[in-house]
């Protein structure tokens, strides 16, 4: 079996929830996190390396509340892990005065080069994306290694009962992406959901950050990076974005496969779909999907 690697976006962590990591709440009675599960899932379908995509200031939280349980039960598979940091000066010559932001998804999987010697999936590390999608991106990989894809979500899969959320809405020709239009503050409208009043179609399918790439895509990166420097014209907010990284190569013909899933997305948006989360997660349990003890199945 080819090496597959597996990118977890985990940087942002401690930006969105405060300082550390104190804040992921365990999604299940053994203090398993939403994390936990997409490793399971990547290590059933095939992926044998793990990258995490931390900052320096929460490595000592992250490991002790993740890290360190993650590579005890790697290592005896045969899986490898290792860490990459995202900092706001790596290549870049000057942060601009009063930047508090990170540069972006993009920077984010650039910071990670120098650990990626395979084919790669990228994924969210607070998001729950279903077995389906890891089988899907693991055979996309392993048939297609120079090659790039984005699985795609439902959008009646993906939406909050709390509140509004962003998705990345794609157009779509012969299975191939076409473009993806982010759409802020998308919520539930009776059976169906709405935009800032514009009706959407939840049958359509969404970006969740879920991405197949070959490694000749870190020299994307690395070449496009500079040239996003160069033209930003926000230098407090701008991010280099995979999202808009991948339009901007639609837009110069590379084809990027869809490859559609009926898993249902799991997040906390909100504090308040926590409750709703872990109930999720138990009903996956009580029906057999997961084991009580999670990895024990591998």
């Amino acid at each position: 079996m080819m090496k597959k690697a597996l990118v977890i976006l985990a940087a942002g962590i401690g930006s969105r929830y405060g300082v550390g990591i104190k804040q992921l709440e365990s999604v299940d009675d053994h203090g398993h996190l939403i994390i936990d599960y997409s490793i399971h899932d990547a290590i059933a379908a095939g992926f044998n390396e793990i990258v995490f995509i931390i900052r320096h200031e929460i490595e000592a939280d992250f490991r002790e509340r993740i890290g360190d349980r993650i590579e005890s039960v790697c290592g005896p598979l045969g899986v490898t892990v290792s860490y990459a940091f995202q900092e706001k000066d790596k290549f870049v010559d000057s942060v601009p005065a009063g930047r508090t932001k990170p540069w972006g998804t993009g920077h984010a999987v650039l910071c990670a080069a120098g650990q990626i010697s395979a084919p790669f999936a990228v994924i969210n590390a607070d998001d729950y994306y279903g077995k389906n999608g890891f089988r899907r991106a693991a055979e996309f990989l392993e048939a297609c290694p120079e090659q790039y894809a984005l699985i795609g979500y439902q959008m009646k899969n993906t939406l909050s009962d709390n509140g509004g959320v962003t998705r990345g809405i794609c157009s779509l020709a012969d299975g191939k992406l076409t473009g993806i239009a982010e759409t802020k503050n998308i919520v539930k409208a009776g059976d169906g959901a709405e935009a800032d009043g514009k009706v959407l179609d939840v049958e359509s399918l969404v970006s969740m950050n879920f991405w197949c790439y070959p490694t000749a895509f870190l020299d994307v990166l690395r070449i496009g990076f500079p040239e996003f420097l160069a033209r930003m014209t926000d230098p407090m907010k701008d991010e280099y974005l995979l999202p808009i990284i991948a339009d901007g190569m639609l837009k110069n013909g590379t084809e990027f496969s869809v490859l559609p899933t009926d898993d249902s997305w799991f997040g906390v948006t909100y504090k308040e779909d926590l409750p709703a989360v872990v109930g999720s997660f138990r009903k996956l349990i009580v029906s057999g999907v997961y084991k009580e003890d999670l990895y024990s199945d591998l």
